[in-house]
């Protein structure tokens, strides 16, 4: 098969009809990838740098452009991503944003590296936190929808290691090995996801079209 065929549109029947995916739809499936890919290199990167030398300050003040990295990456993930439910959708985007507005005021405000800071004021959590839920949402997501294995382990496993961090119940030693195994499984996510078949994160666009109209006719029935 040649790469022109490749990207030529092809037509599948979906629940409410048949649809077609496209050269733009697989480009934003790419994007999508791309992102988490970058996202998951950065963290692994930032938190190997962590887990090796975490009282270096030269070394923390690394992490901080590594993170501002893997936020970017992380929105273009979020903004290229397919859920049916445009709420939750919108929501997830919406946490990223606070998350990442309070990681810049932190960065700005504070000379320490943020990464440093952040360990050392655990509620700084309830900001840059949001951040992280949004990314929780894609492994909720992503286990949901392809019964991932990895994704089931990192779902809980993200909001143990940042509540258990807030609420200063986790020993020091179970949180980098928490940190450990989320930088690894985030890696595996992501590389799974390049090799992974296009179509299935498209998803059924038959849907996302029904669930348009039903909303584009209760808001005419509202007006």
């Amino acid at each position: 098969m040649t790469l022109q065929q490749q990207w030529e549109p092809e037509v599948y029947q979906g629940q409410f009809g048949e649809f077609t995916i496209n050269h733009s739809d697989r480009t934003g499936v790419i994007v999508y990838r791309s992102g988490l890919l970058v996202a998951a290199l950065s963290f692994a990167i930032g938190s190997l740098l962590v887990l090796w030398q975490g009282n270096n300050p030269t070394v923390l003040s690394v992490i901080t452009p590594l993170y501002a990295l893997f936020c970017v990456a992380l929105g273009v993930s979020l903004v290229t991503i397919h859920i049916y439910l445009e709420p939750l959708h919108r929501l997830l985007q919406i946490f990223w944003g606070i998350g990442s507005i309070g990681a810049g005021i932190l960065a700005v405000q504070n000379s320490e590296p943020l990464s440093a800071f952040v360990y050392n004021n655990p509620t700084t959590l309830f900001g840059i936190g949001f951040t992280f839920a949004a990314l929780t949402g894609i492994y909720f997501k992503e286990a949901f929808c392809f019964n991932r294995l990895e994704t089931k382990f990192l779902t809980p496993l993200v909001p143990t290691l940042l509540l258990g961090h807030l609420a200063g119940i986790l020993p020091t030693t179970w949180e980098q090995i928490l940190l450990g195994t989320w930088a690894v499984l985030f890696v595996l996510f992501a590389l799974r996801k390049v090799v992974q078949p296009i179509p299935p994160d498209i998803g059924d666009k038959s849907v996302f079209a029904y669930l348009k109209e039903k909303q584009e006719e209760k808001g005419a029935a509202h007006s």
